[in-house]
């Protein structure tokens, strides 16, 4: 919780062999460590990097201002009603859904693909709730 972005940082920029080459031309290994072929040939867009890092961003921001609004109590609080609230015990046959978690979050007033669309394999399954609870407690 340092800065207050609203947009994710650019990803740090992978050291091709050029930047990492010794008086020789060479990869200097005992200081930039072994070379990657597959960082220098996967190069990954920085809206990709970006998109992937917005939520915790957002996240980030929003406790920020809250730690500056109210105190370092608030966020502090705020986590730790998330964390507790995680924590959810559920019967193994039954969907899991986590409604506190997504209130606490923001996310109560949307819709995502999973909220709506439900694999055929999770409409079919016959509910044998001892089998399940017998499989989750290892007995």
């Amino acid at each position: 919780m340092d800065s207050m972005r609203i947009v994710p940082a650019r990803g740090s920029k992978a050291a091709t062999t050029q930047d990492t080459s010794n008086s020789f031309g060479l990869h200097d290994t005992l200081q930039y460590g072994p070379r990657s072929l597959a960082a220098e040939v996967v190069k990954t867009s920085n809206v990709k990097d970006r998109l992937e890092n917005w939520e915790a961003t957002q996240d980030n921001l929003k406790l920020q201002m809250h730690r500056q609004a109210f105190g370092l109590h608030m966020p502090m609080r705020i986590l730790m009603e998330r964390k507790l609230v995680s924590q959810n015990p559920h019967m193994p046959a039954l969907p899991q859904s986590n409604l506190h978690l997504d209130i606490l979050m923001g996310r109560d007033e949307t819709l995502d693909c999973p909220d709506f669309m439900v694999p055929v394999s999770e409409m079919r399954q016959p509910l044998d709730i001892h089998a399940d609870m017998e499989k989750k407690l290892r007995m």
